[in-house]
């Protein structure tokens, strides 16, 4: 692949993360939950969006594919750790959020729909 062609996929797929985010957070917001952060970069990792409802806090990790399975399927043991690293540096800087406990979601997005997986992983079991 050439270099330009190369750096269009990468832009495109970039603004389709950007959309799949925004698409989440309006979700998220419609059930009630305030969007304290969006695209949160650490130097452990980034978070793609932190809601909180009735002080139970939720770092959502957003996951676009062609389809929901592929989107389901996307998420590595490697990708996990790193937004639970970059999780706890947030914490640690914002300790007054998550009175009421803190979870880990996936956003599943695809041109067909959306899911949303509450409780999806853990980092402190």
């Amino acid at each position: 692949m050439d270099p330009h062609a190369k750096e269009q996929a990468r832009r495109a797929a970039e603004r389709r993360g950007l959309d799949a985010e925004s698409r989440a957070a309006l979700a998220l917001e419609a059930r009630g939950w305030t969007v304290l952060a969006r695209r949160v970069r650490t130097p452990r990792g980034e978070l793609d969006l932190i809601v909180e409802q009735e002080s139970l806090l939720a770092f959502i990790e957003v996951k676009a594919r062609a389809s929901l399975t592929e989107a389901a399927f996307s998420l590595s043991l490697r990708q996990q750790a790193r937004i639970m690293a970059a999780a706890e540096l947030w914490l640690a800087g914002n300790p007054s959020h998550g009175a009421a406990g803190i979870r880990f979601d996936v956003v599943l997005v695809a041109p067909d729909g959306m899911r949303r997986v509450e409780d999806a992983f853990r980092a402190w079991g």
